[in-house]
């Protein structure tokens, strides 16, 4: 794909990305972190559409905006107001010094690869695709599934009163 549509899409989505990841690691209420998460991960499923992976691009929205944020969601929603606020941390200077090295290295990566193009691009069909998720890669997205009800039921056990136990201990 060339032309000039295609390359104003990938500056535009690499620019809402970019933007939403920074607005998730400088916003300090974590409602409004989740709400750039979810704009970064749109921004993800709309490279994978510039790339012709519709598939991935709508399993992307469908599991990460659909699912993850919505469990980090509720996540955040559950906890008390006073734990929601995103502090200063210890850590700053450390994880400033670890993102330039990775940028580092990413630099070079991108420097020293030899980035050939193919003339032909790869055919997987989407039934194929799905025959390998869901004989191959079952197992995986079950333990994911089992993993995030898990969160989510002890997310909401974390955050009960204590009032709300006595009524259950009762019943």
């Amino acid at each position: 794909m060339e032309g000039f549509g295609v390359n104003f899409a990938f500056w535009t989505l690499s620019a809402v990305t970019l933007g939403a990841a920074g607005g998730v690691v400088v916003s300090r209420n974590l409602l409004h972190a989740v709400l750039f998460l979810i704009l970064a991960f749109i921004g993800v499923a709309g490279f994978f559409v510039l790339l012709s992976a519709e598939f991935i691009a709508m399993a992307q929205v469908i599991i990460y905006v659909g699912a993850i944020s919505v469990l980090v969601l509720f996540a955040v929603l559950l906890t008390p107001r006073a734990g929601r606020d995103n502090g200063e941390t210890a850590m700053a200077l450390p994880a400033l010094l670890l993102a330039i090295a990775v940028a580092t290295v990413f630099i070079f990566v991108v420097n020293d690869t030899n980035w050939t193009t193919v003339a032909k691009s790869p055919e997987l069909a989407t039934a194929e695709l799905g025959t390998a998720l869901l004989s191959t890669w079952v197992l995986p997205f079950e333990l994911a599934s089992v993993l995030l009800t898990a969160a989510l039921v002890g997310a909401i056990m974390l955050v009960r009163s204590r009032e709300e136990e006595a009524e259950d201990a009762l019943a």
